[in-house]
């Protein structure tokens, strides 16, 4: 999940406003990024506060776990004890099987409760035609008649964008194209767009890029495909860091060159939290 995790929560932070205001009914005007109290799994995937104050938990959720609701409950009493209030949670399911999971708690005088929203109840059309660019790659997971068709829509739509844009967005599309086992088709039709010169080479794009990802962080792999592996991540980090802090500096690629493919995928996680960019190499 790591890969369609960190994309998804770029995606939902960045530019995606019409999916949050679907899924949450308003507008999230500030990140907490947070470490929670005596919970097993520490960290939240998204965690923001509205205009009004209202804290709100979005958890993303990629295959069915039988312990979810016992997951939520311990992230809402984590967000209690650091806030002294509840927040409102949403667990956005984007699992290619169908949603299984319990949504609630009941004990003799205990009651607990979160929403569950599969992603394929929302409007791809409605993503694709009315949102940002995060919005249309988010699509991709949505609902569609015809998956095809939504694929050659989409990738339409992110050709229009300027060459960096574009780029980034068609790479973030290729990774959320694995959920639902489209990234050969994503491929085809991104061939077919005049966005760059050479897509099959292309470092961000193609199937030997995201093989390196899957296949790099298995132990006794050749070395060629460790060094395929070290520079997806370093990418992948790249422009995570570029959508948070602007520019890279000198002094951040030459400590990014130094580390090994294990660290970068560590910071990739941690560039979610980090508030600067001492504080994410330190």
């Amino acid at each position: 999940m790591h890969e369609y995790d960190v994309t998804l929560k770029l995606l939902l932070q960045g530019s995606a406003e019409l999916t949050l205001r679907e899924l949450t009914g308003g507008a999230i005007v500030k990140w907490l990024n947070v470490e929670l109290p005596q919970v097993r799994n520490t960290r939240m995937d998204l965690l923001g506060e509205t205009a009004d104050g209202e804290l709100v938990h979005i958890e993303l959720q990629s295959s069915n776990d039988a312990k979810m609701a016992l997951r939520m409950g311990e992230y809402s009493l984590g967000v209690y004890d650091l806030f002294d209030r509840f927040p409102r949670q949403i667990l956005l399911y984007v699992g290619e099987s169908p949603l299984r999971m319990k949504t609630e708690l009941a004990g003799p005088d205990q009651w607990f409760r979160y929403k569950a929203i599969d992603i394929r109840d929302l409007d791809g059309d409605r993503l694709l035609e009315r949102g940002g660019v995060g919005d249309n790659v988010i699509a991709i997971l949505a609902r569609w008649r015809d998956r095809k068709e939504a694929v050659r829509k989409i990738v339409a739509k992110i050709a229009g964008l300027g060459a960096a844009e574009c780029e980034a967005a068609l790479g973030q599309l290729l990774l959320l194209s694995g959920l639902r086992k489209l990234e050969e088709f994503v491929e085809q039709e991104a061939r077919k767009m005049p966005i760059l010169n050479d897509i099959t080479d292309h470092k961000v794009l193609g199937r030997e890029f995201k093989r390196g990802l899957q296949e790099g962080r298995q132990e006794g792999r050749q070395e060629g495909r460790q060094e395929g592996l070290h520079q997806g991540e370093l990418t992948v980090l790249r422009r995570q860091i570029e959508k948070r802090f602007g520019a890279i500096p000198s002094w951040v690629e030459e400590r990014l060159a130094k580390r090994s493919a294990a660290e970068l995928e560590e910071l990739s996680v941690r560039v979610l939290d980090a508030q600067s960019l001492e504080e994410l190499l330190k």
